[in-house]
């Protein structure tokens, strides 16, 4: 391929195409189902599938079929089908894979921004969506045009972007069932749901971490009662919490005490963090905006990388029961509620993990307090298999080519439900996991940005890869 005709390409469709309908999509508040429990009737999730579907069928891709296709009470995926170019030799399927669905607002956003306000400052697209993951399919599909604009070749190739994967994925295993004959021998996999440590090199993502969510309720009285009458008595549901929390987590070093959470590290992946750790030093700790005298957990940056990625970890997401301090009452309260948000190890079945925690959480319960497990959320992590020689030499060469830098792999605490699934259905598949996301890039939190110029030269990358593939 011409590199010059490459960027050119990418740069043009970025600036004058990928950018405005991106900012559409941004507008669209397409909330996953798991905080949206009225999606259909709100037609979101479609919209943004036919947003895209729109934007693709604009495009001069020859032979392309796009398609929205929704099973019964499941949510959309929007399918494109592109032919191979006529050089290309690899038989099999690429499969790019992305979403469209996207977190709720959660909390204030700074002035002149908001979730469904996108706006272009500095080099940045502000909104939600704009980097989990609303580029992505833009980001694929101008990554397939490039190729053929540069007089490269890329195998038949299928652009799968689902709205649920901020719900855990719960549709897409009905839809790799329903689409299996029209997907056909899958060997390449590339996900652009994921990112890296800094914006100065192409990111490899090896390992994808589980997740196990619940809402765990401890509940001591029929209706709250005043305090000062009753406490002393009736133990409160905050108290019996914390107990039942210490039985989970340590709460001196946040090491998670249930047995069924942990994984041995492997060899491969221990290495990884050391070569991370040694290429900067003290980043991992960096990333995020500690407050004035707060330390990270470990003064061990291998050991900080590690507990990221590899090991469990609690966090406590939500809370109901508790009123504002500012207007609570002299109350014991009935009951106590917590969203619990454990991230397992990438080999830790999660399943397993959700029935040791459902057996913690309400064996031989102080007091004989009431205790209800619920609304869970569950998914299995990733661990990537062996590179392949072809695709680590495409992958030094894009990385080379476009940034100038080798690539590196790095684990990610984080999941992409779809990596395990598709890891499961198609165990011959190489896999590329990469993406635009930074640790700065503020995805599920306020103030949420997409770095352009780095999502663009993650599609000149993807664009290496996929003419690599056509010659494998």
């Amino acid at each position: 391929m011409k590199q010059s005709m490459l960027l050119e390409t990418v740069d043009e469709a970025w600036a004058e195409s990928v950018l405005p309908s991106l900012s559409g999509l941004i507008e669209i508040p397409a909330l996953s189902p798991a905080y949206d429990g009225a999606w259909q009737e709100q037609g979101h999730l479609q919209a943004a599938a036919q947003h895209v579907q729109q934007w693709v069928r604009s495009r001069s891709i020859p032979g392309l079929r796009c398609d929205i296709v929704q099973l019964s009470g499941r949510t959309p995926v929007l399918v494109v089908d592109v032919p191979a170019t006529a050089g290309a030799r690899t038989q099999g399927t690429v499969l790019l894979y992305g979403h469209l669905d996207k977190q709720p607002p959660l909390g204030n956003w700074s002035d002149g921004l908001g979730p469904w306000r996108p706006v272009l400052q500095d080099d940045r697209l502000y909104g939600r969506g704009s980097v989990d993951d609303g580029y992505s399919g833009y980001a694929a599909f101008t990554a397939l045009e490039a190729v053929r604009a540069a007089g490269g070749e890329h195998a038949r190739a299928v652009l799968l972007l689902e709205t649920s994967e901020e719900s855990g994925s719960p549709d897409l295993p009905a839809y790799l069932e329903h689409l299996s004959e029209r997907l056909g021998d899958v060997t390449l996999v590339v996900s652009l749901d994921s990112g890296g440590g800094n914006y100065e090199r192409m990111w490899l993502t090896t390992s994808l971490r589980g997740l196990v969510h619940a809402t765990v309720t401890v509940r001591v009285l029929d209706s709250a009662l005043h305090s000062g009458l009753v406490s002393g008595v009736v133990p409160s549901s905050f108290r019996i919490m914390r107990h039942l929390l210490d039985r989970l987590e340590d709460p001196e070093t946040g090491d998670i005490r249930v047995p069924e959470m942990h994984a041995q590290i492997p060899a491969e992946r221990r290495a990884e963090a050391v070569s991370l750790a040694a290429l900067a030093p003290g980043a991992t700790a960096r990333r995020y905006p500690l407050v004035t005298g707060m330390r990270p957990s470990s003064d061990d940056e291998v050991e900080l990388i590690l507990n990221s990625t590899w090991r469990p970890t609690l966090s406590v997401i939500g809370a109901a029961g508790l009123p504002d301090p500012s207007v609570a009452g002299a109350v014991l309260r009935e009951s106590t509620s917590l969203r619990l948000s454990f991230r397992l190890p990438p080999t830790v079945d999660a399943e397993v993990a959700r029935e040791a925690l459902v057996r913690v959480l309400t064996a031989d319960v102080p007091y004989g307090a009431r205790v209800e497990v619920s609304d869970f959320l569950i998914g299995d992590g990733w661990d990537a298999p062996a590179t392949s020689t072809w695709l680590s030499a495409a992958l030094d060469k894009a990385g080379k080519s476009v940034f100038g830098k080798e690539p590196r792999s790095i684990g990610l605490g984080g999941g992409i439900p779809f990596m395990q699934m598709l890891g499961r259905r198609y165990p011959q598949a190489q896999f590329v996991v990469t993406g635009a996301v930074g640790s700065d890039s503020n995805m599920h939190v306020p103030d949420e940005w997409l770095n352009i110029t780095f999502a663009k030269q993650i599609t000149q990358a993807v664009a290496h890869v996929l003419d690599a593939h056509a010659h494998a």
